[in-house]
């Protein structure tokens, strides 16, 4: 199972068209959200019409799965929270979104939405506790969720912007890996990291970086290996033990 992580990518169209590239090398690609920019002079049906058409398309060359950043929201649910309604339009186009739980070969995956309030943090906690009923013996799990727990991955130079809901729910359910992103300079400041690990769960981030290619990280799970790649270098991780 080898899978490519990018996040953050705001509306970078050369960084999408590079992942859409490289996604044959993959069983599946995650973005992880903030895939278009709020304050962009972009109108944002554009933005979602142009990120949408590829992200589409890319769902053709590798199992794609996204989930929603603070960045992606675009309507309102029947709590009045906002939420990313373009996203989950993307699933009939073949990609796995918001609220989804899908097993690609021996790994299950759940893609968990940004939660903007009670109703969407207990929507996110429904979510995770039905797709560990799902989850047998063995079997490996993947959460898909934007903003990392506080960790080094959480740390932007300055301070931590984490996750209040997610320490706990892996405490709980210790899945084997989550994907975030968030937090774009968390790989490249003093303290911070692109991977770190709560117990037994590996997480990772990529940051953000400028140019036309994603700073990303390539996870072998059958191999036990980790790999950042970004402008700043390449750094592996074993994930044995």
């Amino acid at each position: 199972m080898r899978i490519l992580l990018a996040s953050d990518l705001h509306y970078r169209l050369r960084q999408f068209d590079w992942l859409a590239r490289a996604a044959s090398g993959f069983d599946v690609v995650v973005v992880a959200g903030d895939h278009v920019d709020s304050f962009l002079g972009v109108p944002v049906e554009v933005q979602v019409a142009a990120v949408g058409a590829t992200l589409g398309a890319m769902s053709q060359a590798a199992r794609v799965i996204v989930c929603s950043g603070n960045h992606d929201l675009d309507a309102r649910n029947a709590d009045g929270e906002m939420a990313a309604a373009w996203v989950r339009r993307l699933r009939s186009q073949g990609v796995a979104v918001d609220g989804d739980t899908v097993q690609v070969g021996d790994t299950l995956f759940t893609v968990c939405p940004w939660w903007d309030g009670p109703a969407s943090r207990a929507e996110v906690e429904a979510l995770l506790h039905a797709a560990a009923d799902r989850r047998a013996p063995g079997m490996r799990w993947v959460w898909i969720h934007h903003a990392p727990p506080q960790c080094a991955l959480s740390w932007n130079g300055k301070r931590h912007f984490a996750d209040a809901a997610l320490p706990a729910l892996i405490e709980r359910h210790a899945p084997d890996v989550v994907l975030c992103g968030h937090i774009h300079e968390a790989p490249f400041r003093n303290g911070g990291s692109w991977v770190d690990r709560i117990g037994r769960t590996w997480l990772f981030n990529a940051g953000h970086q400028i140019g036309d290619v994603p700073a990303r990280v390539e996870i072998d799970l059958a191999a036990g290996e980790a790999r950042w790649i970004s402008l700043a270098g390449e750094e592996v991780r074993a994930l044995a033990g």
